[in-house]
């Protein structure tokens, strides 16, 4: 029986990946109240307690805003820890999976990010899920990094949670136009990640055609949209009544902290080219996420 360490249990995609990974073996998962990531000393303890076979890394410092006053905390979490638990992963040849983010990017390119275009964050968030990045490739463990972006579920602090709320709340919404990306249903990083896994440890697999199936790969669902659009599919597909009135807006009309990425698309090319799996198109997730939230 295989054993998997799962960080980040209660959050968006941490929730998600306790159902998804439990046919793959048996799921030790744990919350900030079980293991504080921003002390190294007890993440080495947790995981020689564990002796897992698979890391799963979901957890992180996700305050984007917030970062900016908190930096320190931001990096303890999101920059320092990933790198521990790939040097236990490493000692215990266990295979590592970590989530990044579109935010190690600027947004500045024309198209969509592929996985080797050189990273540019914009603020402390990014800065500090590139560092991560980088510590784990350094380790030399057997890792999978899984960049994704725009993540919302029906638990949690997310966007499709805000809006749905604000809409029963206010008659008008000043929503930001200028900042494109995929949204991204946490319950499809849960399935696509369990879905790799099953291929890595199926049957028959060589040790040297695995070793080229390790590495970063953006996962996001199908399709790009902005923050205005994705307003727009979530009250149509809500069928809110009455509707708010909404305004687009530039992201100079709503200034914030942190400077965010007004180009988020990630091309996931490679993960459909290596393991022939696609996260599915945005609108067609966001639907099957609200029947969720309804049935709920």
């Amino acid at each position: 029986m295989r054993t998997i360490l799962l960080t980040g249990k209660n959050g968006q995609v941490g929730w998600e990946l306790q159902r998804t990974l439990a046919p793959l073996g048996r799921v030790v998962a744990l919350d900030a109240e079980d293991l504080d990531l921003a002390d190294a000393q007890a993440i080495r303890r947790k995981v020689r307690e564990v002796q897992p076979h698979i890391i799963v890394n979901p957890a992180a410092y996700t305050a984007v805003d917030k970062a900016e006053s908190e930096p320190e905390l931001a990096m303890a979490i999101n920059g320092i820890a990933p790198g521990v638990f790939a040097e236990e992963a490493r000692a215990l040849d266990a295979l590592l999976v970590h989530y990044s983010t579109d935010y190690v990017f600027d947004g500045r390119k024309d198209g969509p990010y592929v996985e080797d275009d050189v990273p540019n964050p914009l603020g402390v968030y990014g800065r500090t899920k590139l560092a991560g990045e980088e510590v784990v490739r350094a380790a030399g463990c057997r890792h999978l990094i899984l960049r994704t972006s725009w993540v919302y579920g029906t638990r949690g602090k997310n966007f499709l949670l805000t809006i749905l709320k604000l809409a029963k709340e206010r008659s008008e919404l000043r929503i930001v136009d200028d900042q494109i990306g995929a949204p991204t249903w946490s319950r499809t990083l849960g399935e696509v990640t369990a879905q790799m896994l099953a291929q890595l440890h199926a049957p028959g697999r060589a040790p040297s055609e695995l070793q080229k199936l390790y590495g970063t790969y953006h996962l996001t669902s199908e399709g790009a949209v902005s923050w205005y659009g994705f307003t727009e599919e979530i009250l149509r597909q809500a069928n809110a009544r009455p509707e708010p009135a909404l305004h687009p807006i530039p992201t100079r009309d709503y200034p914030t902290p942190a400077v965010r990425p007004a180009n988020s698309r990630l091309s996931c090319d490679r993960l459909l080219s290596t393991f022939g799996l696609s996260g599915g198109g945005w609108q067609d997730n966001l639907r099957l996420c609200l029947q969720e939230l309804q049935n709920a």
